[in-house]
């Protein structure tokens, strides 16, 4: 995969830039800049090189109509902020406009175009929008790894269009997370969390492949429970399908010489609501009317420590409903464990990346992935096709 140093020189040189400026944005401020900052060096990188830095991004789903609420126009002004420097905005990401304001550019400066994602054409990997994007560039540079896995017009299309390269951000995912499975530094621990083992399967069939303990925590612990036979009231889990799911993911670990660890209580409480009562039971015992939103003391005990041991972690998925206060405790004693662990340590997830910014412990983490999809997608082994186009 090529890097920007492979450009060579870029001073006065128009460089399209495809980034992952999909945040959250209340009342026209942007809530969580988390993304935006994965993408300054990069950009920094390129501004001092003298480059015309177009940037292009998509922003939620709009479904190929322009909504106001959704126009990046807010994160122009939020990365001014950070980059300390003007950035220039314009509404629309192709056509005359586009255009006009990428030839106004002077060496060194920085534009943001208009939400793609406003174009019916730019998911559709429509050929003539791609050429219309590599039009507005001399060059191509894809920082954008959440977007990596979809083969888009201005994550694949573009990149047969131009010279293309990936970004800092985009260099680092995707060595980090490689590197992680195919020769990590041991124990190897890997914390799976979330709702539907159905959703994550690939991953933690991967993972038992590689890892030497695999902790299983989140809504997805009661489909384990339930396939073992075990009562979990009223908590969420998965049907005949993922209980077999489940099942063949035991195997998979057996077989392959992996501790597949589950949560031997959690924190239940008899509605789903910060002020309901609340109570301790085996995860598979729980009563009927009751239901599991965390891992319980217990098994956080458990889990906090493999990781203390661990010489390479790897963290997906919440271990509750961390977003209710008295549902957070597993999480947070997680998120305090990975920060806390001298070994290599990889959070992946866009919940689990939230707790540990939540919680200010971000910066304590070898590496914070900013891709959801295409780190799962990563570490399944399937091909980014935003990767593949580079090269």
């Amino acid at each position: 995969m090529r890097s920007i140093a492979d450009l060579g020189e870029l001073r006065g040189r128009r460089v399209l830039v495809r980034v992952d400026f999909n945040v959250p944005i209340v009342a026209g401020v942007v809530g969580d800049d988390t993304r935006i900052r994965a993408a300054l060096p990069t950009i920094r990188a390129l501004v001092a090189a003298g480059a015309r830095v177009v940037l292009c991004s998509h922003l939620g789903r709009p479904k190929a109509s322009v909504v106001a609420a959704l126009s990046l126009r807010p994160v122009a002004l939020h990365l001014a902020g950070l980059l300390g420097t003007g950035v220039a905005f314009v509404s629309d990401c192709v056509g005359v406009s586009a255009t006009a304001a990428v030839a106004s550019l002077s060496d060194g400066e920085v534009l943001l175009l208009e939400n793609l994602r406003f174009h019916a054409a730019e998911e559709a990997n429509d050929p003539a929008f791609a050429a219309a994007l590599a039009g507005l560039a001399d060059v191509y540079v894809n920082d954008a790894f959440g977007a990596a896995h979809r083969a888009h017009a201005s994550t694949e299309g573009v990149a047969h269009l131009l010279p293309a390269t990936a970004g800092l951000l985009l260099e680092r995912e995707v060595a980090t997370l490689s590197a992680m499975l195919a020769a990590p530094s041991r124990p190897f621990v890997a914390i799976v969390g979330g709702a539907k083992v159905t959703d994550k399967i690939a991953v933690i069939e991967r993972l038992c492949d590689v890892a030497d303990t695999v902790l299983i925590g989140g809504a997805m612990a009661f489909t384990f429970a339930v396939a073992g036979g075990g009562a979990v009231g009223s908590s969420l889990h998965e049907g005949a399908e993922g209980q077999a799911i489940a099942r063949r993911a035991q195997a998979r670990a057996a077989a392959s010489g992996c501790r597949l660890v589950l949560p031997v209580d959690a924190v239940i409480a008899d509605a789903f609501s910060a002020e309901a009562a609340t109570d301790v039971a085996p995860t598979g015992a729980v009563p009927d009317g009751w239901l599991g939103l965390d891992i319980g003391p217990a098994a956080t005990a458990r889990f906090v420590a493999e990781i203390a041991g661990a010489a390479t972690v790897l963290w997906n998925g919440p271990m509750g409903v961390f977003e209710l206060a008295p549902f957070a405790a597993g999480t947070r004693a997680i998120a305090e464990a990975v920060a806390a662990c001298p070994g290599t340590t990889v959070v992946g997830g866009g919940d689990s990346v939230a707790a540990l910014t939540a919680m200010g412990l971000a910066g304590r983490v070898t590496h914070v992935s900013t891709g959801g999809g295409a780190s799962l997608e990563l570490l399944e082994g399937r091909t980014l096709p935003g990767v593949a186009a580079l090269g």
